[in-house]
């Protein structure tokens, strides 16, 4: 097994991708995670520990050139007690930014980027006075550790707020103007060492549940200007954090104007079907940027479409049967909600990508039944 010259900290199948990458650029992994049988664990040793003890990582940080992250709620003291021994990249700043919606709206929108209209709420009082602002509908969600629709209500009428509160309340919360949006964007870019900037093409998202459900890239019927558009975002927020690594940026399109929901400050689920549609993927390009290398191209090859199996899934010889499908599985036991991998195909045309991407779906769906 290779030396361990990166750092990871978290073990999942996000951890495991990236150190696939490194490995195919002969660099070694070792990762901090708080149990030992996580994805990850047969491409690299496992430090095993609570993210607040800091013997623990920083034996995680010895010999280590670098340390980066596979989830954006990494507690920000466990990130800066390993930068005093090794550097953090992308690094603490965008972990702070990203953490805290309410503080990540107040950053994008200094960074002169339009988001949903948004308020504070620290009471139920609070929540009467975000609807007289903002009116209907609109979503209250919890601050920090939401994520795949978790810590999130909507609110259509007045009666909702009592429900949602007693649901969500005691902590700090943002409520945000519902936005009617056209379709659910992301954009993916990847800032070096250097300060280089690379921006994949715009992916369409669908969600059920909070879920990311599939993908497409490049995004259907998509004009010029909101691609750069969207490139614009990316390169101003990368360069205000001075980040190093891939950072995705969720976005509504709204009539062809682009709003920003919210920042990953890592690899993306949205991103997985670069492993086989890009010429250089996410993963091997956060590699390369963390580890001081030159950035990889970031062109699509024609199109390509991913489905997330969720919950549980087909059999593999169904699935790989459609034509242009590759399999990622992340070695999970079956539960409700939980990502267990997810199918990648590959087309000459965006037609043909769409078209064997609801093959999948329609495979999925049957074994769900």
């Amino acid at each position: 097994m290779r030396e361990p010259r990166i750092g990871i900290l978290g073990a999942g199948q996000l951890g495991l991708m990236l150190a696939q990458a490194a490995r195919d650029l002969d660099i070694g992994c070792r990762f901090y995670a708080e149990t030992d049988d996580a994805p990850a664990a047969s491409l690299g040793p496992v430090i095993t520990g609570a993210m607040d003890d800091d013997e623990r990582l920083a034996r995680f940080a010895d010999g280590l050139d670098v340390v980066t992250y596979e989830w954006e709620n990494i507690p920000v003291h466990a990130a800066r007690r390993i930068d005093e021994l090794v550097p953090v990249r992308p690094g603490t700043r965008a972990l702070e930014a990203s953490q805290d919606r309410l503080a990540e709206k107040t950053f994008f929108v200094g960074q002169g980027q339009p988001t949903a209209r948004f308020a504070a709420v620290d009471s139920q009082s609070d929540v009467k006075d975000a609807i007289e602002d903002l009116g209907f509908p609109l979503v209250l969600k919890t601050r920090r550790l939401g994520y795949d629709g978790k810590g999130q209500r909507m609110l259509r009428q007045p009666k909702d707020a009592s429900d949602a509160w007693q649901a969500l309340g005691g902590r700090p919360l943002i409520a945000e103007q519902w936005v009617p949006f056209d379709r659910e964007l992301s954009i993916i870019a990847v800032r070096g060492l250097d300060g280089s900037i690379a921006c994949y093409p715009l992916i369409e998202n669908t969600h059920a549940d909070g879920i990311l459900r599939t993908s497409l890239t490049p995004a259907p019927k998509l004009a010029e200007q909101t691609q750069k558009a969207a490139e614009r975002c990316a390169i101003r927020v990368l360069t205000a954090l001075d980040y190093v690594g891939v950072l995705a940026i969720e976005l509504f399109d709204v009539a062809g104007q682009l709003l920003v929901n919210e920042m990953a400050p890592r690899v993306h689920n949205s991103g997985h079907l670069t492993i086989e549609g890009a010429v250089t993927s996410q993963f091997e390009n956060h590699i390369r940027a963390i580890a001081g290398l030159p950035l990889g191209d970031t062109s699509i090859r024609g199109a390509a479409a991913m489905v997330n199996l969720i919950g549980n899934h087909p059999p593999p010889a169904d699935l790989l049967a459609v034509k242009g499908a590759r399999l990622h599985l992340y070695g999970k036991e079956p539960r409700p909600g939980r990502k267990l991998g997810h199918v990648t195909v590959c087309a000459d045309t965006q037609d043909q990508a769409t078209g064997r991407q609801r093959q999948i779906q329609a495979i999925v769906a049957g074994g769900q039944q």
